[in-house]
């Protein structure tokens, strides 16, 4: 048995989750262990910093309206978004529940619950990784958990407003061995809100984007990827897409901390554009199809 190398211990929250992995092996099998412990690490990284600066930041100016002051006072505090997350990770199914409709009862709108206690409680996850305080299972089950509220109170997330279905239809679809993906599950959710009909996103992968494109009629696709390594399959599924298409004028869109990072890579995997900010996309697909009908 070799020496583990030194670093910090587990968080406290993160104690629960298996770090045996690292004990043991042969020094080769640690050499690639950490390798790809990094590419990870920087996978995860940028979900958090697209969930920090582009998803959260659009949906609280969109929504800033729905809260009252009295609502504001009981946005949840730094402390209390990381004892979620501590929640998120050790609780039962019972307590964790009961914590969310705690935050209900004291006034939490379900777009606060989105914005200020979810995201924010990921986001928080994805640092204790980044810092080494927390192994990548236990990350990738909390993650797991959460990706479970969203589809646990996405119902009362859509009833919160008043709209009509308006008839769009949107396939959203990603690497079947993403390791994260709560960013187009919060995508999928304000497509939904918006009055789109949504395939994939939450609990939905999509194995064969074209395939489905190609059985039926979708207004637009959209695509998520997690590294550089993903593009050639982006490319790949954009073209296939686009080919087997129902609809010879489907818009594409993709998103990603790539497309955060670099703004004109969009154009370059073969999409119409990139949805750089989640709660924006549905107005931006919009937009896209208005002026797609307008060259017709």
């Amino acid at each position: 048995m070799y020496a583990r190398p030194s670093r910090e211990p587990l968080a406290a929250e993160c104690r629960t989750g298996s770090d045996s992995w690292l004990e043991t092996g042969a020094g080769s099998v640690w050499q690639s262990a950490a390798a790809e412990r990094v590419s990870a690490k920087e996978r995860l990284a940028r979900l958090a910093t697209t969930l920090e600066t582009d998803v959260i930041p659009r949906l609280v100016r969109a929504h800033a309206g729905e809260a009252s002051s009295a609502a504001a006072s009981v946005l949840p505090r730094e402390r209390e978004v990381e004892a979620f997350a501590t929640l998120v990770l050790n609780a039962s199914d019972a307590a964790l529940f009961a914590s969310v409709d705690g935050w209900r009862e004291r006034g939490l709108s379900m777009t606060s619950l989105y914005l200020d206690l979810f995201a924010p409680a990921a986001r928080h996850l994805g640092v204790l990784w980044a810092e080494d305080r927390c192994d990548f299972a236990t990350v990738t089950v909390g993650l797991g958990r959460l990706q479970r509220l969203l589809r646990e109170y996405s119902p009362a997330f859509g009833t919160e407003i008043e709209h009509p279905p308006n008839g769009r239809r949107i396939l959203l679809a990603q690497p079947s061995d993403e390791q994260h993906s709560f960013g187009l599950s919060m995508v999928a959710e304000f497509f939904r809100r918006a009055g789109w009909e949504v395939l994939g996103g939450v609990g939905g992968a999509v194995q064969d984007p074209s395939a489905q494109v190609a059985r039926e009629w979708f207004d637009a696709v959209g695509f998520s990827i997690g590294s550089e390594s993903r593009i050639n399959w982006l490319k790949q599924r954009i073209a296939t897409v686009r080919s087997a298409s129902r609809n010879r004028s489907v818009v594409v869109m993709v998103g990603g901390p790539l497309f955060s990072l670099h703004p004109g890579l969009a154009r370059e995997v073969g999409a119409d554009a990139s949805g750089h900010e989640g709660g924006s996309a549905p107005d931006q697909a919009e937009a896209l199809l208005v002026a797609s009908a307008a060259r017709r």
